[in-house]
């Protein structure tokens, strides 16, 4: 991972109109009881490129998406992103308004990203694979988008 001390630009991120809606509405709801994690989330929604729900790819983390991902402190992880509610850490089901799940949201197979912990320190992440929202998928199967080859050689 990289360890420079340059603010690096964040990278595209795309997001289907529904979830935009939802999430909206959701970071709006929880501005009195979190304020930091909604002003994090409507960041992240902003600088979104949102674009018809059947445009975004099986490889872009959404709501119920189950990501694989590689952290700067070591192994991979597997986690499903969820609304607060279905929140579930011994379960691997991480809540959109957490630091990390605010950070997973959009990205694709083959991007990193910095994102801030609750406790301050600055982290980062490689996206290796994303599977498709289990709950009411069209054709009822989960797909792995990996990387590319040469971000899964890197590993």
């Amino acid at each position: 991972m990289l360890h420079n001390t340059k603010t690096r630009r964040k990278p595209a991120i795309r997001i289907s109109q529904s979830d935009h809606a939802r999430l909206s509405a959701l970071a709006s709801t929880f501005a009195a009881r979190s304020p930091e994690a909604s002003d994090e989330l409507l960041a992240e929604l902003e600088r979104a490129r949102v674009v018809g729900d059947g445009w975004v790819s099986s490889g872009t983390v959404r709501m119920g998406s189950t990501v694989t991902f590689k952290p700067d402190s070591g192994d991979r992880k597997t986690v499903t992103l969820v609304y607060p509610g279905e929140a579930d850490i011994s379960a691997g089901k991480v809540s959109i308004l957490t630091p990390i799940g605010t950070a997973l949201i959009g990205l694709s197979a083959g991007q990193s990203i910095i994102w801030t912990a609750r406790d301050g320190r600055r982290h980062e992440l490689l996206v290796l694979g994303v599977s498709k929202p289990s709950a009411k998928d069209v054709d009822g199967a989960e797909r792995l988008a990996p990387a590319s080859p040469a971000v899964a050689a890197s590993l």
